[in-house]
């Protein structure tokens, strides 16, 4: 069954930023109205209601959770954190107008709370540090990111994940950092655990990514087209996901399932309850339920209201694509059904233009909205080459050339004013102003949703403008509300920008002599680099529990019970996961018992009949058998493309699963070129499995894969140059190497990095010896050499440019 509206929750009068709903009759919500309510329903009644009010703080309440109940607090504890910096927590047996317990340490504005099983309180801050709590009192301090910690999550008792606009994610045991997760390319604003594979993250880079407690990343998943802010997981393991996109969307086996579109703009918090229901929280002040149970959908009427909310929405035309008018098809697009959940169609419908978005549950196209100036920009100004509604001029010190300030009135005030703030490394604390100053100066717009419309004439596109009772943009009213002045000037006690230069003798805002000329950068030489890259982090345990739970899976079924494993290939999995566990672990035995031949039979046999969706942990196995022996051979390297469907097509968009497989047969190719490996790839010791190797990547359309495949492939190509350096390699195999990394250069910074780095090694290896690169493999990296630094500005790709030109 689909999820529908099951229940509307209003009594906040500002954005719900936090959420927590632990039973099936309890919800807890957190707001900018500097309150956290409880919510209760009892079992014979549908509707929840307001139980408790609690006045958690005297700004912005923007964290909350819950402890599980205790003697001492029969219903349980909340536990909240905002703008105040401090934790305060509350017995809901008896509730105060005070906190029970105040935890104070942290410097700035407490963004995230979570709570272990028993009882400990894990808090993340914008003063970039995350604290653990146990009974009440500070017990480790997370200190290590380099920018704010808005996601924390007690993995268990003594482990805890942070997340942190320094993009990065990192794993602490007890205070100790165990490992960093890089991959995100913005903030990282939301984790969830995922049971039996390690945890999820979302990001401000609009992606959700699934990682293994081991570092390995095992999917991606897109969809969301803008910040996603929060993640919970459904009893039954499926992701739910929640952003500024307006959207809820529910994850099932990789793809999305679902999509919950809002009457706001932003879905600030997702939960899940034991039940299955998903609550969320967002920027109007309103927690809804939806439930996939017919029996607690709200009424017919409570969900065409809901439905005609969603529909009257303005969609800003950067959302949905900017496409002209006379591009778009009529309403009769409509009859062809959409290829995934959450696609979004534009149609003419008069003179207005309307969003729809496909509902592959319902198998309907449901209207999301009216969009705005999709067909037309004369009205609007251009800043860093995007439209907006207003560009203001903001003053921050005089003399000093004002700071600009884009802004849409289809966008959160809040966000575009801490974009405004954080870009221009002004404090905080002037959200609420700047905020002011935009309502202010926005006052009145009216979204092209009825009354007087405004027609373009050169395309009879609708367009919006303020009501006759708001004047323009240009007004006179429209005023700085601290100076009267045309532009926004902060209080006195706003800092200012730092000056660039500062005059060492009079102390004057701008230093009036020429800056001395800077000394040219000495620049360190890399080439060559040596040193391998392997993938053999690993959560042995979860992989084996995986695996396990595939088999019983399979084993279960009449129609798959065949598939299952053989009692000698448990046997032999289990020594292979006993080894793993084993030299993997910090004081391995020794000596260790060598994995044979009949292992990688054993690997090979449920790779060929297994279903392509639940390889993955064999593959991963594989990964971790290549990097810990020499049991290498064709049929081993065959079965590996085989499980990837390596001859299934390359066409885009390939399935998950594939997706998935892919990516780690690159990175068990990576492991098995690794230094460690031992293999030789010298002209005379090469095997066919090598050959084998490079003819196979040489298949792949470069385009179709993701970031993170292309870093695995450069890294196979990477490690093979390594491994030029220590034995000379045979001239086909230098060639077909070659040809491949003229083929990673094309996208990814990273991913062209390793590439650049290993298309140096190969060149050092020319030069030295009587293999000389021919003219036309010199002519194409030359080439390559000028076009990629312009497209591709950090410092480290220029320099690795310029030592292989020198080398040429």
């Amino acid at each position: 069954m689909p999820y529908k509206l099951s229940a509307t929750l209003k009594a906040h009068t500002s954005d719900v930023r936090a959420l927590s709903s632990p039973t099936d009759q309890l919800i807890l919500s957190a707001s900018r109205d500097s309150t956290a309510i409880s919510w209760e329903r009892s079992p014979s009644e549908q509707e929840f209601k307001v139980e408790v009010v609690l006045r958690a703080g005297s700004r912005y309440v923007n964290a909350i959770a819950y402890i599980a109940p205790t003697p001492d607090a029969p219903k349980g504890y909340v536990v909240t954190g905002g703008q105040d910096a401090v934790v305060n927590i509350f017995n809901l047996q008896a509730p105060k107008n005070d906190p029970d317990f105040c935890l104070v340490g942290h410097l700035d504005n407490i963004c995230a709370l979570d709570v272990t099983p028993g009882g400990i309180i894990i808090s993340g801050s914008w003063d970039k540090t995350a604290k653990v709590w146990k009974n009440f009192n500070l017990a480790y301090d997370l200190k290590g990111h380099q920018q704010s910690v808005w996601a924390v999550l007690g993995v268990d008792e003594d482990q805890f994940l942070t997340g942190s606009a320094d993009k990065t994610i990192k794993l602490w045991q007890q205070h100790k950092v165990v490992h960093t997760f890089t991959g995100h390319q913005d903030a990282v604003r939301g984790l969830t655990l995922i049971p039996d594979i390690g945890f999820a993250s979302c990001s401000n880079d609009s992606e959700i990514r699934v990682w293994t407690l081991g570092g390995d990343q095992i999917y991606t998943l897109s969809g969301h087209t803008s910040f996603v802010y929060s993640l919970s997981v459904l009893p039954n393991g499926d992701i739910v996901s929640g952003g500024e996109d307006r959207t809820v969307r529910v994850w099932k086996g990789g793809e999305c399932s679902q999509t919950l579109v809002h009457p706001a703009i932003s879905v600030w918090a997702v939960s899940t309850m034991p039940n299955g229901d998903i609550v969320s929280g967002t920027s109007d002040g309103v927690v809804r339920v939806f439930s996939e149970s017919k029996e607690r959908w709200a009424s017919a009427e409570a969900l065409k209201e809901h439905d005609e909310q969603v529909a009257s929405q303005a969609l800003p035309s950067q959302q949905v694509g900017n496409v002209r008018k006379s591009d778009l098809p009529g309403s009769e697009a409509l009859s062809t059904p959409g290829k995934k959940s959450g696609e979004v169609k534009m149609i003419r419908n008069g003179s207005l233009v309307e969003a729809h978005q496909w509902d592959s549950v319902n198998y309907t196209w449901q209207k999301i909205g009216d969009v705005v100036d999709a067909v037309g920009s004369g009205r609007k100004q251009l800043y860093q080459g995007k439209e907006y509604d207003y560009v203001f001029d903001v003053d921050i010190q005089d003399g000093v050339p004002p700071l600009k300030l884009p802004y849409n009135v289809s966008e959160n005030p809040y966000n575009a004013a801490q974009k405004f703030l954080q870009s221009n490394d002004l404090p905080l604390t002037y959200i609420d102003e700047v905020v002011k100053f935009i309502e202010k100066n926005t006052a009145g717009v009216n979204i092209g949703t009825g009354g007087e419309e405004y027609v373009d004439p050169f395309t009879g596109a609708s367009r919006y403008r303020a009501q006759a009772s708001a004047p323009g943009p240009q007004a006179s009213q429209y005023v700085d509300p601290f100076t009267g002045a045309s532009r926004y000037t902060p209080q006195a006690s706003a800092p200012a920008a730092q000056p660039s230069y500062s005059d060492p003798f009079t102390g004057a805002s701008r230093y009036s002599g020429k800056p001395q000329a800077s000394p040219p950068a000495v620049i360190s030489k890399i080439l060559p680099i040596s040193k391998s890259v392997n993938f053999k982090q690993a959560n042995v345990t979860a992989m084996q529990s995986k695996l396990l739970q595939f088999d019983d899976a399979l084993r279960n079924e009449i129609s798959t019970s065949s598939l299952a494993m053989y009692p000698e290939e448990i046997n032999l999995l289990n020594e292979a996961f006993f080894h793993l566990t084993d030299v993997t672990s910090s004081s391995p035995r020794s000596p260790h018992n060598p994995l044979t031949a009949a292992h990688v039979e054993a690997v090979i046999s449920i790779l060929d009949r297994w279903p392509s969706s639940q390889r993955f942990p064999v593959i991963d196995l594989s990964r971790l058998i290549i990097g810990e022996s020499a049991l290498l051979s064709d049929r081993f390297i065959d079965a590996l493309f085989r499980a990837a469907e390596w001859e299934a097509g390359w066409a885009p968009p390939l399935p998950k699963a594939r997706e998935t497989n892919i990516l780690l047969v690159l990175r068990t190719l990576a492991n098995a070129f690794d230094e460690e490996s031992g293999k030789d790839l010298s002209a005379g010791g090469s095997s066919s499995w090598s050959d084998n190797v490079l003819e196979s990547l040489g298949q792949i359309p470069y385009a179709v894969l993701n970031k993170t495949q292309r870093v695995a492939f450069a890294t196979v190509l990477f490690n093979i140059s390594c491994q030029g350096l220590r034995t000379p390699i045979g001239l086909s195999t230098r060639n077909q190497t070659i040809s491949l990394i003229n083929k990673a250069k094309t996208a990814d910074s990273e991913g062209v990095y390793r590439a650049l780095v290993a298309l140096g090694n190969m060149t050092h290896v020319a030069k030295g010896t009587n293999n000389k690169l021919s003219a036309a493999q010199a002519g194409e990296i030359s080439q390559c050499l000028q076009a990629l630094p312009s497209r591709f500005t950090e410092a480290r790709v220029k320099n690795v440019c310029i030592e292989i030109g020198a080398l040429l």
